[in-house]
This record gives structure tokens, sequence and C-alpha cells, in this order.
């Protein structure tokens, strides 16, 4: 068993669940649905890819914001 890191946000009026491991993300109307959404699209992801995956350790997270002129 992996520890799978992700980040939840609010974009429009759902939540969007992403993993900071892989390149899988879900959303739902609620924090918990998009949970539950990402962990059923990270079930499916490594079901297809099988045992021969390397999923990337994460062992810190940091959340930041930086303001770009665009």
């Amino acid at each position: 068993m992996k520890a799978i890191k992700y980040v939840v946000y609010k974009e429009g009026k759902y939540f969007v669940s992403q993993c900071l491991n892989v390149d899988v993300s879900s959303f739902g109307k609620s924090i918990q649905e998009a949970i539950d959404n990402l962990n059923e699209a990270l079930a499916l992801y490594f079901e297809e890819l099988g045992s021969q995956v390397e999923i990337p350790v994460i062992n810190e997270t940091l959340l930041g914001e930086i303001y770009i002129n665009v």
C-alpha cells in the first residue's frame, strides 16, 4: 500500500480533486464526492497500468500562491 497525496479546490460549482503523485484528477459536487471519485479514478488508472507502475513518493507538500502578469 502506498500513500497518495492530493489537493482539492473549488472550480465553479464543483470541487476538483487532483492527485500529486500521478496525473489523475476527478471532481464532484462536494469535497467528499470529489475525493471518492478520485479514489475510483486512481483505482482504474493503476488497474490499467498493472503492477509495473512506479509511484513517485512525495514526502512533504506545500501549497502556495504566486501572482503573474498575463
